[in-house]
């Protein structure tokens, strides 16, 4: 049936393996940029929203770090993957990316770059951003990056 099976876009034109684990490398690459978003955000936050120095140097007060926009996005992104968290729903991205690597993989060989097992960029990004740990750890570390946010959220208001 066209449009009903893995490899098939919703138009019913079949995908060749190139194309689907582009895209997975696609959707790989952006949760990859949200992860270090809220990471380094969080990170920028801390440190560039307070005023302070070191060694007789002014730094922090980063008014970039304060900007309004800057800060919602962040703190919605926050909110988003604790709740999932929270929840237990694995995060959309994720099972995006898995649903086009096995639509790929129609014929269960599996393994498209020599030495490495889903490629080049699925490999490092993915070493980058899924490690083995109990979900209470990341439970306990987005619930706590979400609190230290909404705190410095109030915390260092734009001036």
């Amino acid at each position: 049936m066209a449009g009903s099976g893995p490899g098939v876009a919703d138009g019913g034109m079949p995908m060749d393996a190139g194309t689907l684990l582009m895209l997975a490398d696609a959707v790989l690459a952006a949760h990859a940029a949200l992860a270090l978003f809220l990471t380094f955000g969080l990170a920028a936050i801390l440190i560039g929203g307070p005023q302070w120095g070191l060694f007789g140097r002014s730094l922090g007060g980063w008014k970039w770090v304060r900007n309004r926009a800057f800060r919602l996005t962040h703190l919605v992104g926050l909110v988003i993957v604790a709740a999932e968290s929270v929840v237990g729903v694995t995060c959309p991205l994720t099972d995006l990316e898995s649903a086009l690597r096995r639509a790929a993989d129609g014929g269960g060989q599996g393994g498209y770059q020599s030495g490495y097992q889903s490629g080049f960029i699925a490999h490092w990004l993915g070493r980058l951003l899924f490690y083995d740990f109990d979900e209470r750890v990341f439970l306990a570390a987005y619930v706590l990056a979400l609190a230290v946010t909404v705190w410095a959220w109030g915390k260092w208001r734009k001036e």
